[in-house]
C-alpha cells in the first residue's frame, strides 16, 4: 500500500472509493424505486378489478372478504392458470414487467454512462497529471545530461516516484560535483601551464642570451666564466620555480598528506636557515633566531621548515644591507606562533592585500630577485595544516609574518 504515499496515487483512490460509493447508493435507490413501481402497478390492478367487480353489482362486503383471503383452493389456482395468471405465464409477468422496468432500465443505463464517464474523467486526469510530471522529469534529467544543473525535480511529494526523484537528485549533485571538479581541474592545469611558460620566458631568454655570448667570446675565459655564472643562477632560478609550482599544485590538488607531530622549534628553524646563512653573511644581513631549546610546535616537520624558509628569502629579498631578520616564537593555550620579522621596505597599504596571491609583485619589489611563489606557498602550506600566515607591515618599517599553529 505504500503506492498511497503519493499524493497523485492517493487522490486517484479516493475518487474511485467515492465514486464507488456513490453507484452503490444510485444502484440501491433504483432498486427502491423498481419495487415502488411494481407495487404501484399491482396496486393499480387491484383498483382496477375492484372497479369492475363494483360495477357488476359483487357487494363489497364479499369483495373485501376475497381480497384479504390468504388461502388458495384447487378451484383458484385452476381458474387462474386459465386465465393466463401464473408464475409461467410471461405474457402476463412481460406485460407487468414492461410496465415497470422500462423507466427502470433507462436509469440503469443513464447511471451506467455518468459513472463511466466520471471514472473515465478522473483516470484520464490522474494519467496526464502523471504525464507532466513524467515530462517534466524528462526535461530535467535532459538538462543534467547537458550539463544544466539549475532545475531540479519535484521534491514536494511522497511514495516511489518522488523517492526515485530524490536518488536521482543525489546523482545528480554526484555529476555536477564531478563536472565542476574536472573544469576545475582544466583551469587549474591551463592557469599553471600559463604561468609556467611565462615565469620560464625571461630564464630561457637569458640563458640562450648568456650562451651566445659565450659562443662569441670563446676565447675570453673571463667573460666565459663571468656568464657561466650568470647561466648557472639562470638555471637555479628555473629549478626552483619549477619545483615551487608543483608543490603549489600538489597542494591544490589535495594530494599532500601532512603527518602532524610534535617538532623541536629550534630544530626546525634551524633546518630553514641553514641553506641562507651564507646569503645572509654575503649580503652583509644578520639572521637572528630567538626561541628557546625545548619549545615544540605540532605540525609537519618538512612542509613547516619549507614555509618558515621562504619567508626568511622574502625577508631578505626585501631587506637592504645592514638589516637583520629576526625569528621568534611565542605560544598560548590554544596557539603556537612563528615569527620572521625584519626592518626592511615594508609593504604598501595598496600591496598588503594582494602579496599572497600568486606571481603578484609589489612595485617596490623592483628588480629583487623571486617570483612571487614563495609566499603563496607558505600560505597554502600553513592553512594546510589548520593554521593561518598572517602579516603587520608598514611603508619604511619592515614586516612581520606570524605563523599561527592550533595546539595539539
Amino acid at each position: 500500500m505504500e503506492f498511497l504515499y503519493e499524493k497523485h496515487a492517493r487522490g486517484f483512490c479516493i475518487f474511485l472509493a467515492v465514486l464507488c460509493i456513490l453507484q452503490t447508493v444510485f444502484m440501491g435507490l433504483s432498486g427502491i424505486f423498481q419495487t415502488y413501481g411494481l407495487r404501484r402497478e399491482l396496486v393499480r390492478r387491484e383498483k382496477a378489478a375492484a372497479s369492475y367487480l363494483l360495477d357488476k353489482e359483487v357487494p363489497p362486503s364479499l369483495l373485501a372478504s376475497a381480497w384479504n383471503q390468504t388461502e388458495v383452493t384447487g378451484e383458484g389456482e385452476d381458474f387462474v392458470e386459465k386465465i393466463g395468471h401464473t408464475e409461467r405465464s410471461q405474457g402476463y409477468l412481460l406485460l407487468l414487467a414492461g410496465q415497470t422496468s422500462v423507466p427502470l432500465l433507462l436509469l440503469l443505463i443513464a447511471e451506467g454512462l455518468l459513472f463511466s464517464a466520471a471514472l473515465l474523467t478522473g483516470a484520464a486526469v490522474f494519467l496526464r497529471k502523471r504525464e507532466r510530471l513524467y515530462e517534466q522529469a524528462e526535461k530535467v534529467v535532459a538538462g543534467y545530461a547537458d550539463g544544466t544543473y539549475n532545475i531540479h525535480l519535484p521534491e514536494d511529494g511522497t511514495g516511489a516516484v518522488y523517492r526515485l526523484f530524490g536518488k536521482v537528485e543525489q546523482l545528480a549533485l554526484s555529476l555536477q560535483a564531478k563536472s565542476e571538479n574536472e573544469r576545475g581541474a582544466r583551469e587549474f592545469l591551463k592557469d599553471m601551464i600559463s604561468n609556467i611558460s611565462h615565469q620560464l620566458k625571461t630564464p630561457l631568454a637569458a640563458l640562450g642570451m648568456y650562451l651566445e655570448i659565450m659562443e662569441e667570446e670563446a676565447g675570453n675565459a673571463e667573460t666565459v666564466r663571468t656568464f657561466l655564472t650568470k647561466s648557472m643562477r639562470s638555471l637555479e632560478r628555473m629549478e626552483q620555480l619549477i619545483h615551487a609550482l608543483l608543490k603549489i599544485a600538489r597542494l591544490d590538488t589535495g594530494s599532500i598528506v601532512f603527518e602532524k607531530r610534535q617538532c623541536d622549534v629550534a630544530e626546525i628553524t634551524a633546518q630553514a636557515i641553514a641553506e641562507l646563512t651564507e646569503r645572509a653573511g654575503q649580503e652583509k644581513k644578520k639572521i637572528i633566531v630567538e626561541s628557546t631549546p625545548g619549545e615544540q610546535i605540532f605540525c609537519d616537520m618538512e612542509w613547516t621548515k619549507e614555509a618558515l624558509e621562504n619567508l626568511v628569502k622574502n625577508a631578505l629579498d626585501h631587506t637592504e644591507e645592514g638589516g637583520t631578520i629576526r625569528i621568534g616564537w611565542s605560544h598560548s593555550p590554544a596557539i603556537a606562533r612563528l615569527t620572521v620579522e625584519d626592518d626592511g621596505c615594508g609593504i604598501e597599504p595598496e600591496d598588503i592585500h594582494h602579496i599572497f596571491r600568486r606571481f603578484y609583485r609589489s612595485r617596490s619589489s623592483g628588480d629583487r630577485q623571486g617570483a612571487g611563489l614563495g609566499l603563496p606557498l607558505a600560505k597554502a602550506i600553513v592553512e594546510g595544516q589548520g593554521g593561518t600566515l598572517s602579516v603587520e607591515s608598514a611603508p619604511g618599517e619592515g614586516s612581520v609574518f606570524r605563523m599561527s599553529f592550533p595546539t595539539a
